[in-house]
């Protein structure tokens, strides 16, 4: 009612995690359009533990005017029910789409093809799932988490983030799950297997534990307020530890405005006045460490928009041949003559292509190959800081020589989508630091020693 007296001209249902059964989105849509007779009301859902179809036909039947789909090859598991499904099941009835079944097949067959394309990023998942009723995973986080926890080593751990999902949602709050927020929740969710800590040891160790940088945002406030409030008192051990003040009501009303003209100034002085489109000064904005990243990449490959896509996915084999054409009526024949059997001490391997007729040799690093296995210390002793899991080191906070005190940021960590500050776990003098910026690192790993 108060969205209808606000004068909206729709509302929609967003069930992002899949959790509408028949029933119940028989129940929730009738009772709407009992209480608002002319509003439009749309319906979306995932198709996780497989009942999408049958929920978005009895959301049908209740009154719904949209329904989302997705066509059949791109259907199913946490993506939306299947088109041809829905249209096929309500053909001759009062709530026919009037969409020929016949004329869905080509969309479909193209989309089974271009998805061919992608399957690097599949994430494996073969089967639905009807647990989700119990962890309440979004469907599009769904598939995200289980590659990172793959990319974590925590593989066959996954059944234990699924239900360490639904804890951390409890110790967060009980919080609705979508972007950022459903982030958040999977953070602490994978945190909490690789250290092995549950709702209690959360508590009792929130001063101290290196949680997730997402984690910590969230409860000082920087993605806003939950509807039930923060969790107490959680909230006040960890901004309390990391000497941090919560932000107050809507985050966005104190941030200061963003001087777009100095960024692009900025921008351009580092990356060349041509290098740099309004796009990019958008991008950099949102998201810099991304871009900051991409432009690196560009630095090291060039520009590589004419890459067919399979051809950027998927390596070349021996003796294949592709023609790229880098401007109109401008390409080449390229061929992948041989590549060098066996590393050179370095770790790279010569490669050879044939390019219009004429060799053409590279030496091209073999990141599979390691020119000598690093044993790394472990942390364990008072004084040191460890990894609290495998993952990337992406910042150095502190030298040797600095002082910190206990908590302080010492580094931060990256392992996929989830950056972690590691903190000291001692006050003193910074007496050594074992990692490097970009170094790989597994739990444990030592990073400093604090004495």
């Amino acid at each position: 009612r108060d969205l209808a007296d606000m004068g909206v001209h729709s509302i929609a249902i967003k069930d992002m995690a899949g959790l509408l059964t028949p029933k119940a989105s028989k129940m929730l849509v009738s009772a709407i359009r009992e209480e608002l007779p002319d509003m439009v009301i749309h319906v979306h859902t995932h198709d996780t533990a497989g009942a999408g179809v049958a929920s978005m036909l009895a959301a049908a039947e209740a009154g719904a005017d949209v329904v989302d789909a997705a066509t059949d090859a791109m259907s199913g598991m946490t993506s939306q029910p299947s088109l041809g499904a829905i249209v096929s099941n309500l053909k001759g009835t009062d709530l026919d789409t009037g969409l020929d079944p016949s004329m869905l097949g080509p969309v479909n067959n193209y989309w089974e093809n271009v998805r061919t394309l992608y399957a690097p990023f599949e994430s494996g998942q073969l089967s639905g799932s009807s647990d989700v009723y119990e962890h309440e995973i979004p469907g599009g986080q769904y598939t995200n988490l289980l590659y990172q926890s793959r990319q974590l080593g925590l593989t066959e751990k996954w059944p234990e983030i699924k239900k360490k999902y639904a804890e951390a949602n409890i110790i967060l709050g009980d919080i609705p799950k979508v972007t950022p927020s459903s982030k958040v929740v999977g953070d602490l969710a994978q945190f909490m297997v690789a250290q092995n800590l549950d709702a209690h040891s959360i508590l009792e160790q929130a001063d101290t534990l290196a949680f997730p940088e997402s984690v910590v945002q969230y409860l000082r406030g920087e993605i806003g307020i939950p509807p039930g409030g923060f969790p107490e008192p959680l909230r006040s051990k960890v901004l309390g530890s990391r000497g941090l003040d919560p932000i107050n009501g809507r985050p966005g009303a104190s941030l200061d405005d963003y001087d777009f003209e100095s960024a692009a100034a900025s921008l351009r002085s580092k990356y060349g006045e041509s290098g740099i489109s309004d796009k990019d000064v958008l991008s950099h904005a949102l998201y810099p460490k991304v871009f900051e990243d991409w432009k690196v990449f560009e630095r090291v490959f060039g520009d590589i928009s004419g890459l067919p896509t399979n051809l950027f996915l998927n390596p070349m084999k021996i003796d294949d041949e592709v023609e790229l054409e880098i401007s109109h009526g401008r390409s080449f024949l390229v061929k992948l003559t041989s590549i060098q059997a066996t590393p050179s001490p370095d770790g790279t391997r010569k490669v050879t292509f044939t390019i219009n007729g004429e060799q053409w040799f590279f030496n091209v690093v073999d990141e599979h190959v390691s020119s000598e296995t690093t044993t790394r210390e472990k942390a364990g002793e008072p004084g040191t800081v460890g990894s609290p899991m495998p993952g990337v080191i992406v910042g150095l906070k502190v030298g040797v020589g600095d002082e910190v005190k206990e908590g302080d940021a010492v580094a931060t960590l990256s392992a996929m989508k989830m950056e972690t500050v590691i903190p000291a776990t001692a006050s003193g003098t910074v007496e050594r630091i074992a990692v490097n910026v970009g170094d790989k690192v597994e739990g444990d790993d030592l990073i400093a020693v604090i004495s």
